[in-house]
């Protein structure tokens, strides 16, 4: 999809008239993890009478006039803030629907065991009794867990922290709520999503339209090649230690069950830090095809040492009349 140069915003659904004719500002941020996309708004309000009641989904296109537009998802308006001189609204939004009645208890703390069972399963039973459709990643369907407490935390808690353990993506979008491998290229949505090829202009300065900057970061997470998880082996009453990679080796603190349970640990770790030793920042001209989880290819007008495919963690696409419409990226590199 080649960028065209008349930017275009479309809002569809509840105050759909109302957001498209007095739109100041705009601000989308697509994350990946248990980030939830979050949309930002500024509306003029002058010569209302009174404050306008929003409610209900509203959906987001962006693009450009010249190459079209790409649907970017609907979201639950969960925050208005009126601000006086000059006569604003500042509006936040949400993908997933944190209201704050929460009728099927998705933040209510509470307690109990799950086991023996799989990944897969437990993320379902989790996620379909708060009316979601659940997507879980064939890798990461049949991992099996013995046994696992929840200890007086909500179920979002729960879900953050049995995702983080297997160092997978878990995030509610829309109807569906995702488990999938982080750094795949699918969209939460299960969609494929293009990988985006960004160049540096020839005469890429400030003030420019296309001009680019960007920053790389080396973490010292890049140093391991390896990661350590132990298990207690009842059968002989010790600690034993699975090691997956090549040291140097990142030790984790926690402790497995058992031997499968703890390699699977151990290897998802090690995708963690190939993938998040590097990270890329980078700011350039609005790009709808740019999302969460997608990949982005940096070609030959970059330098060497930041060629190649990166796995986007979160884009943040800003719009207004002085600043046009931008994409700031953050990416991690890929293990392989």
């Amino acid at each position: 999809m080649a960028q065209g140069f008349t930017p275009v915003v479309e809002f569809y659904g509840a105050n759909a008239a109302l957001l498209n004719q007095r739109l100041m500002h705009w601000s989308h941020t697509d994350a990946a993890g248990i980030e939830t996309d979050r949309l930002e708004l500024t509306l003029s309000i002058e010569g209302l009478e009174s404050l306008p009641s929003l409610s209900g989904k509203i959906g987001l296109r962006v693009g450009y006039l010249e190459t079209g537009v790409v649907e970017k998802g609907e979201f639950f308006i969960t925050q208005r803030t009126p601000v006086l001189f000059p006569m604003r609204l500042m509006i936040v939004a949400t993908a997933a629907p944190f209201s704050v009645a929460d009728a099927s208890g998705y933040r209510q703390r509470r307690s109990a065991s799950y086991g023996p069972t799989t990944l897969g399963a437990l993320f379902r039973q989790l996620v379909s009794r708060h009316g979601f459709s659940p997507r879980v990643a064939p890798a990461l369907e049949g991992i099996a867990i013995p046994h696992i407490d929840q200890s007086n935390e909500s179920d979002m808690a729960f879900i953050t922290r049995l995702a983080k353990r297997y160092s997978a993506v878990t995030k509610p979008i829309n109807e569906l709520y995702v488990l999938a491998e982080a750094g795949q290229v699918k969209s939460l949505s299960g969609q494929q999503l293009p990988e985006v090829t960004v160049s540096v202009t020839a005469d890429n300065r400030p003030g420019e339209r296309a001009f680019i900057s960007a920053k790389l970061d080396e973490t010292s997470r890049s140093k391991y090649q390896g990661s350590r998880v132990s298990w207690w082996d009842s059968a002989a009453g010790q600690q034993r230690v699975v090691q997956v990679g090549i040291a140097p080796f990142k030790t984790l603190r926690q402790r497995c069950q058992n031997e499968t349970e703890a390699r699977a640990v151990a290897e998802g770790e090690l995708r963690r830090v190939g993938r998040e030793g590097l990270k890329l920042l980078v700011d350039c001209p609005g790009n709808p095809l740019l999302s969460a989880e997608g990949l982005l290819l940096l070609d030959e007008t970059w330098p060497a040492y930041m060629q190649g495919r990166w796995s986007i963690a979160k884009v943040t696409h800003v719009g207004d009349a002085t600043t046009g419409y931008r994409s700031s990226i953050i990416a991690g590199g890929l293990s392989a």
